[in-house]
């Protein structure tokens, strides 16, 4: 019987570092959907219009990601970190001063352009200093970012939006991002153990190979469909539950802070529970529970508190049991040769597939006379397609895995 594996203190520190880090570069996404009502009305824009500015960002993180897949392992993962962190910061300052919808567009831009591959490095650096048999327990702990964003960050965020403006929730995350930065100079050691196993090959040969070995494919297409669900709902559930549900503004901040607090419990369960029960077969609750969760919430009409706060903590438990696991799973796909290009370009995918995704959501959303959103049940029925196609996907790269596993236990 296996003993259960422990981490060093540094080990420790690195799960703390890279949560933070998520956290203030989940924040800033994440704060876009609570804030949806309060934009449309403040800036006086469509649905449509909100929805560019989440895809916008999708877009702008996709082709980054790309263009950077063949530099990814060329460099310290540190050094790599501290470069586009820093490009985040500026970003999400600039987003702290837009004035209007348009200054705001292109702030998320430059905001994507960095933060959208910092995920891709995080990832490398966990799969490099993490075995694939503890990632599940990472991932969980990791993941706990979107919990306390909810728990903590979301609710701190709009209340400082009501009180002082629509800018100083992203003013706030630029001081936790400067905090964050500092950990990461002071502490952090360098990261580039996968240097050594590099062969030499130009950025553009080393992002060709990468892109087209077979394995790889299914692992990015896997991601595709794994983000699109969150890119097609979640730009909107905040003006949903306000304009549809019922929820007031002021009180949408416990919606969000009951949800956190049980992904805070819940997400490292599931972590460990993809450790040892296996990580597909958590996928596959996982996606069962979300289907049943979205057909249930994209139909609710007005309903009391207590309801909306167990349906959407249901759906929320949901989402991280398919997020985790596949995230785990497929984080040991690459060689290690080959992770920061293979976590880049699977970053980039996953954007902009869910960039692609939050347009269509704002093509098939539109609002009634008394600003109800109409067809969000419609996008309840496409996500639940990209449950499905996902679950199919990771079929094979369980399938892959396995025999990776296997083919590895031979050689030793």
């Amino acid at each position: 019987m296996s003993t259960k594996p422990t981490f060093t203190r540094y080990q420790v520190f690195i799960i703390v570092l890279i949560s933070l880090l998520q956290f203030t570069v989940i924040l800033d996404f994440m704060v876009m959907a609570p804030l949806g009502a309060m934009l449309i009305r403040i800036l006086k824009i469509t649905p449509s219009q909100f929805g560019w500015v989440v895809s916008v960002y999708a877009f702008s993180a996709g082709i980054s990601g790309i263009l950077a897949a063949g530099f990814a392992d060329k460099f310290d993962r540190k050094k790599m970190l501290l470069f586009f962190y820093t490009g985040f910061v500026l970003g999400t300052l600039l987003c702290g001063i837009a004035p209007d919808y348009y200054s705001l567009l292109a702030a998320r831009m430059v905001t994507g352009i960095f933060g959208g591959v910092l995920f891709s490095i995080n990832m490398a650096i966990i799969a490099d200093l993490f075995p694939l048999a503890t990632r599940g327990r990472v991932m969980g702990f990791v993941q706990m970012s979107f919990a306390v964003s909810q728990v903590a960050g979301i609710p701190v965020g709009l209340f400082f939006a009501n009180q002082y403006g629509w800018h100083m929730p992203f003013l706030i995350i630029v001081g936790v991002c400067l905090v964050t930065g500092f950990c990461i100079i002071r502490w952090m050691q360098p990261v580039t153990a996968h240097l050594k196993e590099r062969a030499a090959q130009k950025p553009l040969l080393h992002l060709a190979r990468t892109a087209s070995r077979k394995e790889y494919i299914i692992a990015f297409l896997s991601t595709v469909f794994l983000s699109t669900g969150g890119f097609l709902m979640m730009p909107y559930s905040s003006t949903f539950l306000v304009r549809n549900v019922g929820v007031g503004e002021r009180i949408l901040p416990v919606v969000f802070i009951v949800a956190g607090a049980s992904g805070l419990i819940m997400g490292p369960l599931i972590g460990k529970w993809s450790d040892r029960l296996g990580k597909y077969r958590v996928l596959i609750f996982g996606s069962v529970l979300s289907i049943v969760m979205v057909s249930i919430f994209t139909h609710l009409s007005i309903s009391p508190l207590w309801e909306v706060l167990i349906l959407n903590t249901l759906t929320y438990t949901a989402v991280m049991s398919r997020l985790i696991p596949s995230q785990a799973l497929i984080s040991g796909v690459p060689e290690m040769k080959d992770r920061g290009a293979f976590m880049s370009i699977n970053s980039s995918v996953q954007q902009l597939g869910g960039g692609i995704a939050s347009v269509v959501g704002g093509w098939l959303i539109a609002q009634d006379t008394r600003g109800r959103l109409l067809h969000y049940d419609v996008l309840g029925y496409v996500t639940i397609g990209a449950f499905i196609a996902c679950a199919l996907l990771m079929y094979y790269v369980n399938r892959y895995m396995t025999q990776k596993t296997q083919l590895s236990a031979q050689r030793v």
